[in-house]
């Protein structure tokens, strides 16, 4: 059996938190409110379920969690969809929301009314090899955790990277910044099918009130926006797995590793990140193609140098994206504003940060 085919057997194991106490009466899930299904449309009739309304938990206190959740176990995987709402989010903003989708519930983890405590209580599962973490572009969702609850974010599927991927192996030929968007990952017929048609008007509600997500009591609409923005990712999730290589998978994880803590550079480096994982993980020796180790660099911008870096619109880093195979990100207005980061093979890093170098002189 694959390595792909046995992770798409092992889903129905894996994704539900209640699962385990089904045959005790006393310890079953407990009954909550079903939120309305999402404004969004679908001709798929095999992402149906997906549409339909699901039972969505306001967490305010970690007793609401499911114990399997809060408490990892090899024994008992977890995969989850993942996503985080907030003001600004990144390491200076606000951190509100951190969404959890199951494959029969939801939860919402309200971090503006159960504060540090709780998203203490979520910190062993969001650093655990146990429990995967579905989320799109994890980046910004990663550096927030690490900065302001000291988190650091581990064993995410990416769904951006897994996409780009994909690609690669049907013979897409690399583009720099070609990163695909959650809406229109989720309009691909052969992840999702779903067209999310409420997304345009969050966005623009975002622009006219950008504390949006710090109002409370919650309305129906941001509890059902919320959940919509994470209860697709376990159906990409199972689309995207089945298909993806073994030397892909393993790509998968080093880059979500790398991802993770991209933007959460410090005095010290990344001390205490856990490392991406070995290929032997995934490939047998001699099995396959030879890895090519990726990295994450730091690039230190002497003040005032930013200008050359970027260039009159955008137009010098674009020229450093086409010249090496790696992913470029700048901190830009959310930070870190002095650094420029690049993740890729060693050989393309290096060759990136010796031209940034070159243009701050």
């Amino acid at each position: 059996m694959s390595f792909s085919t046995a992770m798409a057997d092992s889903l129905s194991a894996c994704l539900s938190p209640w699962s385990q106490y089904s045959s005790d009466p006393a310890l079953a899930a407990p009954t909550v409110p079903l939120v309305p299904g999402c404004r969004s449309r679908s001709n798929s009739l095999e992402v149906e379920k997906w549409l339909a309304p699901v039972p969505v938990t306001i967490v305010t206190k970690a007793s609401q969690l499911p114990p399997a959740f809060l408490h990892p176990d090899e024994k008992n995987p977890l995969i989850v969809g993942f996503d985080c709402e907030g003001v600004n989010l990144a390491r200076y903003g606000r951190l509100c929301i951190m969404q959890l989708a199951f494959e029969d519930a939801v939860y919402l983890v309200d971090a503006v009314e159960g504060g540090y405590e709780l998203m203490q209580a979520c910190k062993p599962a969001l650093e655990s090899i146990h429990i995967t973490k579905v989320v799109h572009d994890c980046k910004r969702d990663s550096e927030a955790l690490f900065f302001q609850y000291d988190i650091k974010l581990h064993n995410v599927f990416d769904t951006q990277i897994a996409y780009t991927l994909l690609e690669e192996q049907q013979g897409k030929k690399w583009v720099p910044d070609d990163y695909i968007s959650f809406v229109d990952l989720l309009s691909d017929e052969r992840y999702c099918g779903v067209v999310y048609d409420e997304k345009e008007e969050v966005r623009s509600l975002l622009k006219k009130d950008p504390q949006f997500w710090t109002h409370r009591p919650w309305t129906e609409m941001m509890t059902r926006v919320a959940a919509d923005d994470v209860r697709f990712l376990l159906c990409i999730h199972h689309k995207m797995i089945t298909q993806l290589q073994k030397y892909s998978m393993w790509q998968l994880n080093v880059r979500g590793a790398l991802y993770c803590r991209c933007f959460c550079a410090t005095g010290d480096g990344f001390v205490g990140w856990p490392s991406p994982p070995p290929l032997s993980d995934f490939l047998r020796e001699g099995e396959g193609r030879s890895p090519e180790e990726e990295v994450l660099a730091v690039v230190d911008v002497i003040p005032g140098k930013m200008g050359r870096i970027i260039g009159k619109k955008g137009s010098s880093i674009l020229s450093i994206k086409q010249s090496c195979r790696a992913d470029i990100f700048v901190g830009g207005a959310k930070g870190p504003p002095d650094k420029v980061f690049v993740i890729g093979a060693v050989k393309e890093v290096r060759k990136a940060e010796a031209i940034l170098r070159g243009r701050m002189l």
